[in-house]
């Protein structure tokens, strides 16, 4: 196979990807009649089947052998579930609660704030394009909070819970089909828990409102790996350069389908720090989009 048909197949997953991600607001706001809490908890008790059955399929017989870890990897991993739980968790209530829009902003500024973690824990240069992104997201986040008269918190919080998941990750020599079950497998004593604690008070919603709610949320496990897939395949075709740009895709989906089909309120305030990001993004994305398409032409000569 040529490497164009690889650098297509990559697109193609990429674009599966992140398109998946940002509709997902959809997904979860058709559960909003549901608790977060109880939503998250699904998640993450039909994540576990759903990944060791894909992980079955493509290890064979040498998955449960591939599955072994370290203590001490085990111990970063944990970190990386709670991170990745709290990430989830605001997600699920924003979307719930009409602040799609917050969600977007959160994932537009997570790039950035992980380029600030990687010259602060892991000394990456950081240069003064890269500083002058950081202080005019900065004044747009601060900016909204000044207009709404509260900080973004979902925003704020969604950026940096994923950020810091990212970096924690960056850590690890893990797959991320294989982290992903170990971070779902921490947290599954504590999902089951809460959903026997909803059951035994009668709170559950789960086989009480109807086959379609019931339905979504069984199918949660396959809405996170599904994705997560598509992805795996992105990275392995295409330069991490080039697949950094797919990382916008999803929010500005998210962005669209907060205003034009949930109709959200688009403040001037939103406006501001939206602009400010959105340059901030593209300061920082003019350098590995030059060196990814030198890349890209000195292999087509080639």
């Amino acid at each position: 196979m040529t490497d164009k048909a690889l650098d297509r197949d990559g697109v193609i997953a990429a674009l599966a990807a992140f398109i998946f991600w940002g509709l997902a607001p959809i997904y979860f706001q058709a559960m909003h009649q549901v608790g977060a809490w109880e939503v998250m908890a699904h998640r993450v008790f039909w994540s576990v089947p759903t990944l060791l059955l894909f992980l079955a399929i493509r290890d064979g017989k040498s998955m449960l052998t591939k599955l072994r870890l370290p203590v001490k990897t085990l111990a970063w991993l944990l970190l990386s579930a709670l991170l990745i739980s709290l990430n989830w968790i605001v997600f699920i209530w924003a979307v719930g609660n009409g602040h799609i829009l917050d969600t977007s902003l959160g994932y537009f500024s997570s790039p950035l704030l992980s380029v600030l973690m990687g010259y602060v824990f892991l000394k990456e240069p950081l240069g003064p394009v890269k500083v002058l992104a950081i202080i005019v997201a900065a004044v747009g986040t601060v900016y909204l909070a000044l207009y709404l008269d509260r900080p973004p918190w979902v925003a704020i919080t969604l950026a940096l819970s994923f950020s810091l998941y990212g970096l924690v990750r960056k850590r690890l020599t893990v797959g991320p089909m294989k982290g992903l079950l170990w971070e779902t497998l921490l947290l599954l004593p504590a999902a089951l828990v809460f959903l026997i604690w909803l059951t035994l008070h009668g709170q559950q919603q789960f086989l009480q409102i109807s086959w379609g709610i019931d339905l979504l949320m069984i199918v949660s496990g396959l809405i996170t790996v599904l994705p997560l897939i598509w992805f795996n395949v992105a990275a392995q075709k295409l330069p991490l350069s080039i697949l950094g740009f797919f990382n916008y895709l999803a929010p500005c989906i998210s962005f669209l389908v907060a205003v034009f089909m949930f109709g959200e309120t688009f403040t001037f305030g939103h406006a501001v720090a939206f602009t400010c990001i959105w340059t901030a993004l593209a300061l920082v994305s003019i350098e590995p989009f030059h060196r990814a398409r030198q890349r890209l032409r000195a292999r087509s000569v080639s």
